[in-house]
């Protein structure tokens, strides 16, 4: 698997739906895209279908080559192949990068996630995520809410990596 994004920023989004890039993202995107040749735009793939996720889910060409190998692994017919060959395949948006660095989200995206004025990125591994702003502070401070009540008082977050964290 390719590198990993990391961090997070906002940038503008302009009347036509094209936004920028973080930079650090579009190395990865490149480091991740077996067709990508210096002076080429790197390719990706936007997976929207989740009706239940208030943001984009961007995935490099190595990690959905990984997704669709893991759906074609399922049995032919069977109820999960359907749903995640509807969400990764029917509800998804293949795209590159534009030659200064943007991306340009269709009104159908921008509309889904309340996208308008500004873009807030963040890293997810292998995959980053696009969110409106308000809606990421929103939920980020009511996903850390309950994380805080879940961990028990002085445990070392750490401690999760070695699986004994209990969570």
């Amino acid at each position: 698997m390719g590198r990993r994004f990391r961090g997070e920023s906002q940038h503008k989004v302009d009347t036509k739906g094209r936004v920028s890039i973080p930079a650090s993202f579009r190395r990865v995107l490149e480091a991740s895209d077996p067709n990508w040749q210096h002076g080429d735009n790197p390719e990706l793939v936007i997976v929207y279908g989740d009706a239940r996720r208030q943001y984009l889910e961007c995935y490099t060409m190595e990690a959905i080559e990984e997704v669709d190998a893991k759906i074609a692994n399922l049995p032919r017919g069977s109820m999960a192949r359907k749903v995640l060959e509807r969400m990764f395949n029917g509800q998804s948006l293949p795209t590159t990068v534009d030659e200064t660095g943007r991306l340009v989200l269709p009104a159908k995206l921008r509309k889904k996630i309340g996208l308008d004025g500004e873009a807030f990125f963040i890293a997810a591994g292998d995959t980053f995520q696009i969110w409106n702003p308000d809606t990421f502070n929103e939920v980020e401070a009511a996903e850390a809410e309950k994380l805080l009540e879940e961990l028990p008082e002085g445990m070392d977050p750490l401690e999760l990596l070695d699986g004994t964290g209990g969570l």
